[in-house]
């Protein structure tokens, strides 16, 4: 059989990969800068786009959609067409997929360092961007589908298997979750509310983990940990294995993200099930690729790019059994809400996906620029200096997690809350400092690799298409050997696709139907009443400055909490919030009972100058609401998005919308003129002040009892909570 000549495209796997290390740079740096904020609240600037509720989301999105996102798509288009023996399928499709992605991460960027987010976490991209993602994974679907199709190897790896697993479900995911009704140009809301709106987030939330961090680099592990190792996949069958089950499982793990909340309690189970079933093929993964390294061991000491793949694959070890731990619901009434979750997050992100990154860049572009890599001992100091930074990074958020948990729960022997809020902030700070150390060490090292490869980039000669040749696909795919149950999903793609869609669809479809269709899961609050349009507008603002990244609006049934924050939170309290704002992280105390709790002219001062009301607060001032007007003109357009996503206002309410609004805000700012604190009533303060005033008092709560307003070791009152 004669053998047809081709070329490998590595022009657009440099581009991916530039794209890699030049996004992963700064996506580090924006998450350095917001660790430091949380140890000097200067840093802070007393500027918009810098304070910590914006950079967060812009360092979340930059890591794991710019820096992960363009890891994966580098090596993807490389593997891929080694695998398949073919060029990509289209030329001017890899151009259109690279640029327009850099276009969604750049404008990403810059929206939400304005603010224009939706407000939930890891899907913060307006609509335009939504849009634009689904039309980008498309185009990568089908030049990837296309050069599986016109492949000139019969057997599908199974690295494959993972390529297209992870394009079919984030299709699902991303489209699902993305289901929002736009007001303007950059504002929607979601189309889902409450919790009905945290199941479908959370689901995607966790699969975003699943399928976006996790599944692709699994599919990058199958092929360039044997390929680094010069040794064959430890057992092939493991990994088939690997992948149907874990797709399958993943998919229903997303509630744990929710226990002791509003949540039904057999969604929370369900998710809990799940995720402890995940550890079996989650541990099968990780020791088919260590067992990989089957004598190879020795070359480990010397090669910095088997060191990275080796801690990689133990991270993704660590991360998949402590992921199944926190869905315990012992466990998750110590660990949520703390820094457990962001230490458990970056074991993955900087161990698991960052490492694996860098080894697959150290041992790739010397390869396609015909070089060897600038400085071996370079490559080993980045290894060690990373793995430091990882050290520093997550082992104080362990501890600042533990600490602050405990703290939250004691009680003196008269019953009352032992410790403020505040004080359990404080007294982590200087673990925020070390973790922030860790940062820096981790962002140095990832220096010290982009000079290491500029410099062996500069001693190479770039090999935009590399020469290979391959037999032709037979028309009908001969079976070697003995036939196994796979082989005949092997060799047809279209039906992998099919099967894979049906394996990772049934999850969300069990978990999510009966919340929507059976009322029974949501009771309804009669007290509960739609927000006047001022706390409209003054919860558009809380979602702008990215509040829900430091304060939760769920208590959940605990002594503690109920003690410190007021009656738990109830399924009904939520039906009219488009989204919700649960939140996952507390560096300062839940709001969902804030209403009512202070003043008026308490808000002003603490938005104000934060301190002034909380000593020692690490929180950051927000001059720019005391200026800025609000957007009257888009009011009435409010009420009637609103209304179509199932708010029941009246018919022609936006008529009167404007009124109602403008006498609200007048009444807040004559009762901040009685407190000498004078406010124009068209400002944005004074909307916020009506939403924090609002939030919690819908229901009848019962009279919160005295150590909830008491500090047995200071004797003050509870306003330092805030």
């Amino acid at each position: 059989m004669s053998l047809e000549k081709f070329y490998y495209d590595n022009r657009t796997v440099k581009w991916f990969a530039y794209a890699c290390v030049f996004w992963g740079l700064i996506g580090m740096l924006a998450g350095l800068w917001a660790a430091l904020t949380l140890v000097m609240p200067e840093l802070n600037l007393g500027f918009a786009p810098t304070t910590f509720g914006r950079l967060r989301p812009v360092h979340t999105n930059a890591v794991i959609f710019a820096f992960v996102g363009n890891g994966i798509f580098m090596g993807v288009y490389y593997s891929l067409q080694r695998l398949c023996k073919a060029r990509m399928f289209s030329d001017l499709l890899s151009k259109v997929h690279f640029w327009g992605w850099q276009a969604i991460i750049a404008g990403g960027a810059l929206t939400l360092f304005l603010g224009y987010t939706t407000g939930k976490e890891y899907a913060e991209l307006e609509w335009p961007f939504d849009i634009a993602i689904t039309l980008i994974w498309v185009v990568f679907g089908a030049n990837m589908l296309g050069t599986i199709l016109r492949r000139r190897e019969s057997h599908l790896y199974v690295a494959i298997w993972f390529y297209i697993g992870t394009w079919v479900a984030i299709a699902m995911l991303h489209i699902i979750n993305s289901f929002e009704y736009p007001l303007s140009l950059f504002k929607s809301y979601s189309w889902y509310a409450g919790v009905q709106d945290a199941l479908v987030q959370w689901w995607y939330g966790h699969n975003a983990v699943a399928f976006f961090l996790t599944t692709p680099y699994l599919g990058l592990m199958y092929y360039f940990v044997p390929k680094a190792a010069n040794r064959p996949v430890y057992s092939y069958r493991w990994s088939i294995i690997h992948f149907w089950s874990l797709i399958f499982i993943y998919i229903w793990a997303g509630p744990h993200h929710l226990l002791y909340t509003a949540l039904p309690e057999w969604a929370q189970s369900l998710g809990t099930v799940f995720s402890i079933m995940l550890i079996a093929p989650s541990w099968g993964g990780m020791l088919n690729g260590l067992l990989t390294l089957r004598g190879a061991w020795d070359r480990v000491r010397e090669d910095a790019i088997l060191k990275f793949f080796v801690v990689a694959l133990t991270c993704y070890g660590m991360a998949t059994f402590e992921g199944p731990m926190l869905s315990l619901k012992n466990v998750n009434a110590i660990s949520h809400y703390t820094d457990w979750t962001i230490a458990h997050v970056h074991v993955g992100a900087l161990g698991w996906n960052g490492f694996l990154t860098f080894g697959i860049l150290y041992w790739m572009i010397p390869r396609i620029f015909s070089t060897q890599l600038y400085s071996r001992k370079w490559a080993n100091t980045h290894f060690w200096i990373g793995t430091l930074g990882i050290i520093f990074y997550v082992i104080p958020l362990y501890w600042a997690a533990f600490t602050q948990s405990m703290m939250w729960k004691q009680f003196t022997e008269e019953g009352q809350l032992k410790y403020q809020f505040l004080e359990t902030v404080t007294t982590i700070v200087p673990m925020y400092a070390l973790r922030a150390f860790g940062g820096l060490l981790y962002v140095s090292g990832l220096a010290l690799m982009i000079v290491n490869l500029w410099k062996t980039i500069r001693r190479g000669a770039f090999v935009a298409n590399e020469a290979a040749e391959a037999a032709p696909l037979p028309k009908v795919i001969p079976t070697h050997g003995k036939a196994h149950w796979h082989n005949w999903i092997e060799r047809r793609p279209i039906q992998l696709v099919v099967f894979s869609l049906v394996i990772v669809a049934i999850g969300g479809i069990l978990e999510m139907v009966p919340t929507f269709l059976i009322r029974s899961n949501i009771p309804t609050i009669s007290s509960v009443q739609p927000y006047t349009p001022l706390e409209l507008h003054g919860r558009d603002i809380y979602i702008r400055e990215g509040c829900y990244t430091c304060h939760s609006q769920m208590i959940r049934p605990f002594r503690d909490e109920v003690a410190r924050y007021g009656e738990y939170s109830k399924a009904g309290e939520f039906v009219y919030d488009h989204p919700f704002q649960w939140g996952s992280k507390r560096t300062g105390p839940d709001l969902a009972r804030i209403g009512g709790k202070y003043p008026d002219s308490w808000h002003y001062n603490h938005m104000l100058d934060p301190t002034s009301m909380s000593p020692g607060s690490i929180m950051p001032p927000y001059p720019w609401l005391f200026e800025e007007r609000i957007d009257r003109g888009k009011t009435p357009a409010m009420i009637n998005v609103m209304r179509k996503l199932g708010v029941p206002y009246a018919d022609g309410y936006e008529k009167q919308a404007l009124a109602d609004l403008d006498k609200q805000a007048a009444s807040i700012a004559a009762t901040l003129e009685k407190d000498k604190l004078p406010v124009k009533a068209d400002r944005e303060i004074v909307a916020l002040i009506a939403y924090l005033q609002r939030m919690g008092k819908d229901i009848k709560m019962a009279p919160a009892p005295k150590p909830a307003t008491a500090d047995a070791s200071t004797g003050s009152n509870d306003k330092n909570d805030f």
